[in-house]
């Protein structure tokens, strides 16, 4: 768990999901659905049931590397963060996460604290040694974000993203945890 307070007087709590918390994410991920076309989902893309939900976080709290996060603000749930590592055993020293923010509470560093707290638990685990994403290539806060936090840029996948019968490229960034 960790605090974190703005210059406006709100604290942000991040910490890890709990079985509890299934409605709060779905109602979430309806809501930050509608407002970004960098998500891997649109509006009206997500069908997932509540007792889904639970079993998706329980899954992730008994896995040594999977992370599943989320950041509120008086209670509300703003922000989250889902790293699942592989399961493969040549392979389940790496993996890959997706975060996202609600619109309302872009720039004041949240995506930051989510990605800061994902590369401490990862060098606390003894177990991630790669940290991998994909971001569409015509995003570039999120690019800024991770460069500044050290991801660096290790190729292109073409065509990852249709949206509204557009293709878009994603760039494929990774950070090594030593």
């Amino acid at each position: 768990m960790k605090y974190c307070e703005f210059k406006n007087g709100q604290t942000l709590l991040i910490r890890e999901a709990v079985k509890k918390d299934a409605p709060g994410i779905i109602q979430y991920l309806y809501e930050i659905a509608s407002e970004s076309d960098f998500l891997t989902f649109g509006e009206g893309e997500i069908s997932i049931s509540v007792s889904e939900e639970e079993a998706f976080i329980e899954a992730s709290a008994q896995t040594d590397n999977r992370l599943f996060i989320v950041a509120e603000i008086n209670g509300k749930i703003v922000a989250c963060l889902n790293f699942t590592g592989d399961t493969k055993p040549r392979k389940r020293h790496t993996g890959e996460f997706g975060v996202s923010v609600l619109r309302a509470y872009w720039d004041l560093g949240i995506g930051t604290q989510l990605v800061k707290y994902l590369i401490s638990w990862a060098q606390a685990s003894n177990v991630i040694r790669k940290i991998n994403l994909r971001v569409r290539e015509d995003n570039h806060r999120a690019i800024k974000l991770y460069s500044k936090l050290g991801f660096i840029k290790e190729g292109i996948i073409t065509r990852e993203f249709l949206v509204d019968g557009k293709f878009y490229d994603a760039v494929f960034m990774g950070l090594q945890i030593d």
